[in-house]
């Protein structure tokens, strides 16, 4: 029988990179804040732009020929959101991707829009 130090626990997990090691421990993109809906697209193909960039990186570049939201990027990568951002950032700072944010919403109409809108209802 194994001894409890010499048993693992999940064999099937193979090499485990921490998220922080990705990202050289940097929480926060150094450019760009890539909302979820945020709409991500490479400039180049992935063999042009591989030299230099992790492996998670190069996936990006890869997947984002067509564009694809921070959301969906995450989540084909199965990394956390966060890790995600930074990544960006640094395809972004290198000139690898082009982003576009969702546009901001416009503020809600005044009380005096929402009177008039009643009052026209209302006389209906």
């Amino acid at each position: 029988m194994d001894q409890p130090e010499n048993v693992w626990l999940d064999d099937e997990a193979g090499p485990v990179v921490r998220p922080y090691a990705m990202t050289r421990g940097r929480t926060r993109p150094s450019s760009g804040e890539f909302d979820l809906i945020a709409l991500i697209v490479a400039i180049q193909p992935a063999a042009a732009v591989s030299a230099g960039l992790g492996p998670e990186q190069t996936v990006i570049i890869d997947m984002c020929q067509h564009p694809l939201s921070v959301a969906e990027i995450s989540a084909h990568l199965d990394l956390p959101v966060g890790i995600v951002r930074v990544l960006l950032g640094d395809l972004l700072d290198s000139g690898f991707i082009l982003t576009r944010e969702p546009r901001r919403v416009m503020q809600s109409p005044g009380e005096p829009v929402l009177k008039a809108v009643i009052n026209g209802l209302r006389s209906l």
